[in-house]
């Protein structure tokens, strides 16, 4: 397997950390998808993740949350090891997860979809408010008193990234934000990913826009069968057509 390339970058210092995972293996049944995987983020840092399917993004978001226990390595947040910590715990420790498949709540409105996720941060400070999300989504500003089942795709994953701001979150994650959107759509919601980096939320981003994910992102890690292949800046990545063919076969 090709060892991961490394930009010059430095590695995140323990101050600036924010998530950060040590040597993750986690299986399914007998299955070993995740081999000895590192990773972390920076406070207001954007990082692509990608790779092909099936080759363990989602098993690494699902590791460092909780939803998924790793047999071996560390999760930690902040410094403070929270490898088996319940997934509420580690929501409550300013980490947002806008899952693949959105999961709102259809037997709810808008309005209520959005209001039953509010809360302040981690300092006790709510920047972004009821108001603040639907002036970044005016259209669900329209539907607030539609059914989560009533909005059209696009719609409800707006809803979805909606309800995880009013969480006030230092770090947003977004699995596959675009898919299954039409481009008009998918263009607004790249739009909207830009302007919550600018607010300077920490964004984990996996989407097969490859040069979306690359434009947006401060670095990219790519995975190849459970093990990093390269982590490094996403500049270096792009412009190196040989490592985008060789990692994501495009």
């Amino acid at each position: 397997m090709t060892e991961a390339l490394n930009a010059s970058r430095p590695p995140a210092s323990a101050a600036d950390t924010l998530l950060e995972a040590a040597g993750l293996h986690t299986f399914y049944g007998i299955s070993h998808i995740l081999h000895g995987v590192d990773f972390a983020v920076r406070t207001g840092e954007t990082i692509g993740l990608m790779g092909r399917n099936g080759m363990g993004k989602t098993t690494l978001i699902k590791s460092m949350l909780g939803l998924v226990r790793p047999r071996q390595g560390i999760v930690s947040v902040r410094g403070v090891d929270m490898t088996h910590a319940e997934t509420h715990a580690i929501a409550r420790s300013g980490i947002a997860y806008v899952p693949e498949g959105r999961g709102i709540f259809p037997n709810l409105s808008v309005r209520e979809n959005l209001v039953m996720a509010a809360r302040a941060n981690v300092k006790g400070v709510s920047e972004w408010t009821f108001d603040r999300v639907i002036h970044t989504f005016p259209r669900l500003g329209e539907r607030l008193n539609n059914g989560g089942a009533q909005l059209s795709g696009g719609e409800q994953q707006m809803l979805t990234i909606g309800r995880a701001l009013m969480t006030n979150p230092d770090l947003l994650i977004l699995d596959e934000a675009t898919e299954g959107l039409a481009p008009l759509i998918a263009r607004e919601i790249w739009g909207i990913i830009k302007a919550i980096r600018a607010s300077g939320i920490a964004t984990i981003i996996v989407d097969k826009n490859y040069a979306a994910v690359m434009a947006l992102s401060d670095r990219s890690v790519v995975l190849v069968k459970g093990r990093v292949v390269f982590s490094g800046e996403s500049r270096e990545l792009s412009d190196n057509p040989d490592l985008m063919h060789r990692f994501l076969g495009v």
